[in-house]
């Protein structure tokens, strides 16, 4: 059944191949060799700041805003921003570690720090985009019209562009 949040399901599922290299990756420190682990770490960090962080900041902008009114509680959504704001705090943290990863290994100490990050950032934007499918995305479903929830796509998709403008 197609529904009008379908868009949105589907970048989720988009998204998904990338979410799971951040455990993909995780699992491969102390395994797999080192160049292997550095463009597995870019490839991770670069998903997060060029894909997932402005998607992130779409929905603050343009659909948690939609949401808290449809509710009746604007602070509804203050759990799902607090996400948000530790998976930018980890990403953060993933390009410092990123910013280490010269030479030809790691320290036991980096190697712990990488993969806590790694899995930390798996964990949360995966129960994330579950809250979001099982609780958010129905209430927008049952009560937006086809063209509020294109115009709810639309500026979702203007914001996620303005930040992507942005990032270096």
């Amino acid at each position: 059944m197609i529904t009008l949040t379908q868009p949105l399901r589907d970048e989720h599922k988009e998204l998904l191949p990338h979410i799971e290299l951040l455990r993909t990756v995780a699992d491969a420190i102390g395994e797999a060799p080192f160049e292997s682990l550095r463009r597995g770490v870019d490839e991770a960090y670069t998903f997060l700041t060029h894909h997932l962080l402005p998607h992130a900041q779409a929905e603050e902008r343009a659909l948690y805003p939609v949401v808290g009114r449809l509710m009746g509680a604007p602070e509804a959504r203050a759990t799902m921003s607090r996400d948000h704001i530790e998976v930018a705090r980890l990403a953060e943290e993933l390009g410092s570690l990123r910013s280490h990863l010269i030479g030809a290994s790691l320290s036991e100490s980096q190697e712990k720090a990488l993969r806590r990050v790694l899995y930390s950032l798996y964990a949360i934007v995966k129960v994330h985009f579950a809250k979001e499918e099982e609780i958010y995305l129905p209430i927008l479903d049952a009560s937006l019209t086809a063209d509020e929830a294109a115009r709810l796509f639309e500026a979702m998709e203007r914001a996620a562009q303005e930040v992507k403008s942005t990032v270096g």
